[in-house]
């Protein structure tokens, strides 16, 4: 949020009332002073949470209670409804009222750090060695965390492997029904189609290809788009020249419009995929309605799981290959190594040193196993030296972890890659065998962008626009109230263009060269 729009956001904090009882002043210790000589003299700082699905925040989660033990820093956390997060977090910035700690985006940090409201770590980078040595350890989080004044201002939570490896997303099918009615996964978009006619002919009441959403990684939109053009998303890098894209300017997006368009047709696609909710899709899934879906993969058996138990026995869901169009390269984008959001220190708590101490304690590896492993013994064991949860937690360890420990729990852990580890590790060797059959698929995901003051404003005033118009045109198209034809996806290119997709192609790209030097 720019400065000038901050007056507008004061009138929403004084319309709300006060705000600051969030902030770094509420359940604090006594003031102690810089430099404080007793490391592990009780400290109160407080601490922007929300309430997930798995288990709502607590205050007795065991791994706080070690953490007090160790540091003598007491967790007051102040807890907000996941819907409310954005709003309330933007209203403190705005009034230079956050928590002591708090996790913002990396662009927040960088754009209001040097106005004071988040602490330059980099003035305590000599004290702080765990700090030190993750931002050397990862170039890309220093460069996103750095704002314009040089001042370090956010600890970017990591979220996938240095090697890249590390998936989120996968094909899912029926497997009962392919053994049932005898069929052969596709591998290619030809065999794809048939794939789904014959599940049609076997259930002509069942819609075979269902969304979740048309936009967004798991987005039908997004999907789709890729396998024809071999861009993620609207704007991203193009694999094959490391080059900033607009997917609808690749020759094969009309192609996946027209793709669409037939299964819509023949309803091979449920009618209602840009309306669904997340409970329909999951309903229909359950029910066997639709049979195959792009989702996340660390759901694939808790769904199968939930089916039998809601009355289908032999209900399987696996993993069907990733497919491409000829010509185009079939991948999928690893988790990003440097995630887009990251750990701030209010620049108004109370005892910078003992703060900036905390956090460098919760960076380093024992702070750090806290908060995305537990407890040895009690939420992980090791096996061949290498930590993986109990199994008692079952295929989805995350739900006991996040409600009875408070571990892997969004905006409190600062490694996500490491849970992600200790998780996989206990795989069933099913789950493995799909990792293992997705491998090939799976390349680097690009690093994040740091834009310019100019670049953001151009952004904010183009992007959402623009992505509101793909995504009401493409539905169009889909459905048929628009033909496709040469003509109309001329129109359709050339009111994008109206709309800026030019401007911010040259800016994304832009922003990428300057940034890691691409060229």
């Amino acid at each position: 949020m720019k400065k000038r729009a901050c007056a507008a956001m004061m009138s929403v904090v004084l319309a709300a009332g006060a705000v600051a009882a969030g902030c770094s002043d509420k359940g604090a210790a006594p003031a102690q002073g810089e430099g404080s000589g007793d490391a592990k003299k009780p400290i109160t700082f407080s601490w922007l949470v929300y309430d997930r699905v798995e288990g709502k925040v607590r205050t007795d989660w065991e791994i706080f209670k070690e953490l007090e033990a160790k540091t003598g820093v007491k967790a007051d956390f102040q807890v907000v409804s996941q819907e409310g997060l954005t709003e309330k977090r933007q209203i403190m910035i705005a009034t230079n009222s956050v928590t002591d700690f708090i996790q913002v985006t990396t662009q927040e940090g960088r754009e209001h750090g040097p106005d004071k409201v988040f602490l330059n770590l980099k003035d305590y980078l000599d004290k702080a060695p765990n700090l030190k040595a993750f931002y050397e350890k990862y170039p890309e989080a220093k460069a996103v965390a750095t704002g314009a004044d040089g001042g370090i201002y956010t600890v970017p939570v990591i979220e996938g492997d240095a090697e890249g490896k590390g998936f989120n997303f996968i094909w899912y099918s029926r497997k009962d029904l392919i053994d049932q009615y005898g069929l052969k996964a596709p591998n290619t978009l030809d065999e794809f189609y048939q794939f789904l006619k014959a599940f049609k002919e076997k259930d002509p009441n069942s819609y075979p290809l269902i969304s979740n959403t048309i936009s967004g990684d798991t987005g039908l939109y997004t999907v789709f788009g890729r396998m024809f053009t071999g861009i993620q998303g609207y704007y991203n890098i193009d694999p094959t020249t490391d080059k900033y894209a607009f997917a609808p300017y690749h020759k094969g997006y009309k192609d996946a419009l027209i793709f669409l368009n037939k299964l819509y047709t023949e309803k091979l696609l449920d009618p209602e995929y840009s309306l669904l909710t997340q409970a329909q899709w999951e309903e229909r899934i359950l029910k066997g309605k639709s049979l195959v879906t792009y989702f996340w993969k660390a759901d694939l058996e808790s769904i199968t799981d939930k089916a039998r138990k809601a009355g289908t026995p032999g209900y399987e869901l696996d993993a069907i290959p990733s497919i491409a169009a000829d010509g185009i390269k079939n991948y999928q984008y690893s988790r990003p190594v440097v995630g887009a959001v990251g750990r701030a220190i209010s620049a108004k708590v109370k005892d910078k040193d003992r703060a900036v101490q905390f956090l460098d304690y919760l960076v380093g590896e024992e702070g750090s196993n806290y908060l995305s492993l537990g407890i040895e013994g009690k939420t992980y064991t090791k096996e061949n030296g290498q930590p993986v949860y109990m199994k008692e937690f079952g295929a989805s360890p995350f739900n006991t972890l996040r409600k009875d420990w408070g571990v892997w729990y969004d905006l409190i852990t600062l490694d996500n890659a490491k849970s992600r580890a200790a998780w996989e590790r206990g795989l069933s060797d099913k789950s493995k065998d799909i990792n293992k059959r997705y491998e090939k698929f799976i390349i680097p995901a690009p690093k994040q962008l740091v834009k310019t003051q100019e670049e953001l404003e151009l952004e904010k005033s183009k992007l959402n626009n623009l992505n509101k118009f793909l995504e009401q045109k493409q539905t169009e198209f889909v459905t048929g109230k628009t033909p496709i034809n040469d003509t109309t996806y001329q129109q359709f290119i050339d009111q994008a263009k109206k709309l800026g997709s030019d401007e911010l192609l040259k800016m994304y790209d832009t922003s990428y060269t300057r940034t890691y030097g691409k060229k």
